[in-house]
């Protein structure tokens, strides 16, 4: 199972409203077969304009984190119930970023043009080697003279 992260906007509330909203979502999650790897609090945050979630108008919000695994068929259902909660101003998600661990990369190619590094060469071996590469416009006007040709 994918590991994802699911950031959350909670509307201005008492703690208890936010445990029993933090509990609705965790029991969503673990309905679908997934298991919750970590809750952050991020604590409330003023937001960058005015947002209208369920018919009322939000300026400041409380911002959680889930990180959680979950079968990717049961992602949209965690969703919907997440959206459909009258707590939650705004849900996403997100899978998680997973960082290649065998890149080798020194200062010297990185100073290098672009043109030059041996990553961007063997991209532009393989559009070479692309169909849409080799396609050639063909001129099918049927008139002896074609301006823009040179």
């Amino acid at each position: 199972m994918p590991t994802y992260e699911m950031p959350l906007l909670l509307r201005l509330a008492n703690k208890t409203e936010y445990v029993n909203t933090l509990k609705d979502i965790a029991k969503s999650i673990f309905e679908t077969g997934g298991f919750i790897r970590k809750i952050e609090n991020w604590g409330i945050k003023e937001l960058p304009c005015k947002t209208n979630a369920h018919n009322s108008i939000h300026t400041h919000a409380n911002h959680f984190m889930f990180s959680f695994d979950s079968p990717p068929s049961q992602v949209v259902k965690i969703q919907d119930d997440c959206r459909r909660n009258r707590s939650i101003i705004r849900v996403r998600i997100y899978l998680e970023n997973v960082v290649p661990e065998n890149v080798k990369c020194t200062f010297a190619e990185e100073m290098l043009p672009p043109a030059y590094r041996p990553s961007v060469q063997k991209l532009l071996e393989q559009a070479k080697k692309h169909k849409r590469y080799q396609s050639k416009f063909k001129y099918n006007s049927g008139l002896d003279y074609y301006p823009f040709m040179r």
